[in-house]
C-alpha cells in the first residue's frame, strides 16, 4: 500500500506520500520490517521514541511521533508529528486492516463489561446473525473458538482481529471497551454501529489519578466514538448513568436506556424462580415476563443492557427478549460449579468493591444457610480497594476467607494484612487452593461458597511467574474430596 492510502483524514500528507510504499504499521519496534510504519508512543516508563534508531536500522520507512519530541530521520524515511500518534496509530491500523463486520457494538463500564458483550453475542446468533465477541476471556467465535485474555488489544491486534472475523463471514461483533483501551485510543477506527454503558465503581486507581479521570476515559465512547445521531443503551439503575446519559445526549446520540429506572426496556419486577430468575418488563406501552436462566440481580441488568444494545442496532424487541430465556451464563461469572451436602459453590471474577459487593448480594437470596466468602486482592493494583472489599465481605458473607490472588510482586501476607484491615473477624488461608477446600468443606445444607476473584483464569501470577491455577478445578477437587 501507499502512505497516502493508509494516513487518515485528519493527518495532512507528507510530500511524495503517494509514491511511498508502507508495509504495516506497528508501535513495537521489535516486528519492525522493511517498508513499515513505527509509530513511537508515549509511555508513563518509557517514550517509544526513544526506539527510533531501532526501528530505522530495522527498515523502517516511516516514523510517527508526537510534536516537540526534535526527532531527526535520515534521508529516504518519512517523519510524521501529529498531536496524538497513539490516535494516529490505531487509524492507520483500521486503513490497514481494511475490513470489519458490517455491525459492531462496543460496551463499557466497571463491572459486567464481558457478560454484556457475551450475552449481546448470543443474542445476534439466536436472531440469525454469524456474530462473535471479544474481551477478557478472549474471542468467542460462531465456532466457539475461545483464545487470548486481553480486554481491549492493542489496535494493531484489534483491527487485524477484525479483519479476520470479517473475512470468515462474522457479521455482528460485540466487545468490551476497557477505561486503558479508551483512554489509549485503541479503539480508534473502529466503526461503531451503537455503544453501552453498564455503571462505573471503584478500578484502575493505580491507572487514573481520579473517579472523574476514569469516567471521562469511558464517556470518551460516546463523545468521541459514536457518531452525532448514533444509538447508545445505558443501565440507569448503574452508578453514574445519568451523567453519561447526558453527555450522549448532549452530543446527539440516540438514547436508549434500560433498567428499574429506564424507559425503553423498562424492568418492572425481579423475581427468584428456583436457580433462574423471572422479569418483568415494560416496552413500547407493552408489558411480558422473561424467564431468565442466570442468577443474581446484577445479571438482569447485563440481559437488559445487551437486549438494549441487539435493539439499538435495529432488531426487533420481541424477538430480542425471547432471546433472553436462553441466555447461557458468561465463564467465571456467578458460575454455580457444584453442590455437597446441600450446598452450592460458585465463581465469580469480582475483584473490585462493587462487584464483590454485587456478587455476594446475588447469592444471598439462595442462602438458607451461611454465605461463605473466598477472596484476595491482586498485587501491584489499587492498594485502596483492600480493606474496602474486606469491609464489604464481612458485612454481606457469613463467613469471610482471605487468600491469595495474584500476588504479582508485592509480599501476598502485606496484601492480606491490608485487606484484613477492613475484615475483622475473618480467617486468613493464605494457599488459595487451602482456602478454597476449606470453605467446601464447611459446606452445611442452605449454604453458598462464593470464590470471587479469579473467575475464568487459569494461572496465578506470582512474581513474574504464572502458575497453573483454576478456581473452577480447585472447587471441583475440593467438591470430590
Amino acid at each position: 500500500m501507499r502512505l497516502s492510502d493508509v494516513l487518515p483524514a485528519d493527518i495532512e500528507p507528507p510530500p511524495g506520500a503517494h509514491s511511498i510504499k508502507v508495509t504495516g504499521i506497528t508501535a513495537a519496534s521489535a516486528a519492525v520490517g522493511h517498508g513499515a510504519i513505527f509509530a513511537g508512543l508515549p509511555g508513563s516508563k518509557v517514550d517509544g521514541a526513544a526506539y527510533i534508531p531501532e526501528a530505522l536500522a530495522r527498515g523502517a520507512s516511516v516514523i510517527i511521533v508526537g510534536k516537540g519530541k526534535g526527532v531527526a530521520v535520515p534521508n529516504g524515511v518519512t517523519l510524521i508529528e501529529v498531536d496524538n500518534p497513539r490516535a494516529a496509530l490505531a487509524k492507520i491500523a483500521a486503513k490497514f486492516a481494511g475490513r470489519q463486520p458490517r455491525c459492531a457494538v462496543a460496551v463499557t463500564g466497571t463491572s459486567g463489561k464481558t457478560s454484556v458483550a457475551d450475552f449481546t453475542r448470543q443474542i445476534f446468533t439466536s436472531l440469525g446473525h454469524k456474530a462473535a465477541s471479544v474481551g477478557t476471556i478472549g474471542i468467542v467465535k460462531p465456532d466457539g473458538a475461545v483464545y487470548g485474555s486481553l480486554t481491549t488489544p492493542d489496535p494493531v491486534t484489534l483491527h487485524a482481529t477484525l479483519a479476520a472475523l470479517a473475512d470468515e463471514g462474522v457479521t455482528h461483533l460485540a466487545f468490551e471497551a476497557s477505561s486503558h483501551g479508551l483512554d489509549q485510543n485503541r479503539l480508534d477506527g473502529v466503526e461503531l454501529t451503537a455503544a453501552a454503558f453498564t455503571n462505573l465503581g471503584r478500578d484502575h486507581m493505580d491507572y487514573h489519578p481520579t473517579e472523574e479521570a476514569y469516567l471521562n476515559a469511558k464517556i470518551r465512547l460516546f463523545t468521541e466514538l459514536l457518531r452525532a445521531g448514533q444509538p447508545a443503551a445505558i443501565n440507569m439503575d448503574g452508578a453514574r448513568s445519568a451523567d453519561v446519559a447526558a453527555v450522549a445526549k448532549a452530543r446527539g446520540l440516540r438514547v436508549l436506556t434500560v433498567g428499574a429506572l429506564g424507559e425503553t426496556l423498562k424492568r418492572t419486577s425481579l423475581t427468584r424462580d428456583g436457580f433462574q430468575q423471572r422479569i418483568g418488563i415494560l416496552s413500547e406501552g407493552r408489558h411480558c415476563e422473561v424467564r431468565l436462566p442466570l442468577v443474581g440481580a446484577y445479571q438482569a441488568e447485563n440481559a437488559l443492557v445487551a437486549a438494549g444494545l441487539a435493539i439499538a442496532t435495529g432488531e426487533k424487541t420481541d424477538a430480542v427478549l425471547a432471546a433472553l430465556s436462553n441466555l447461557k451464563g458468561v465463564p467465571g461469572r456467578l458460575e454455580i460449579i457444584g453442590e455437597r451436602n446441600g450446598g452450592l459453590a460458585v465463581v465469580d471474577y469480582a475483584h473490585k468493591p462493587e462487584a464483590l459487593a454485587a456478587a455476594l448480594d446475588a447469592c444471598r437470596p439462595f442462602v438458607t444457610g451461611r454465605l461463605i466468602s473466598v477472596f484476595g486482592c491482586g498485587g501491584d493494583r489499587d492498594k485502596g480497594k483492600r480493606p474496602i472489599m474486606g469491609r464489604i465481605s464481612v458485612e454481606k458473607a457469613d463467613v469471610t476467607i482471605i487468600t491469595d490472588d495474584n500476588p504479582r510482586t508485592e509480599d501476598a501476607a502485606a496484601i492480606r494484612s491490608e485487606i484484613l484491615k477492613g475484615a475483622a473477624g475473618a480467617r486468613e488461608i493464605g494457599n488459595r487452593a487451602e482456602a478454597v477446600a476449606t470453605a467446601v468443606r464447611m459446606m452445611q445444607p442452605g449454604d453458598v461458597v462464593l470464590i470471587a476473584g479469579k473467575g475464568h483464569e487459569t494461572g496465578q501470577i506470582v512474581g513474574d511467574r504464572i502458575l497453573p491455577f483454576s478456581d473452577h478445578e480447585e472447587v471441583r477437587r475440593a467438591l470430590e474430596s
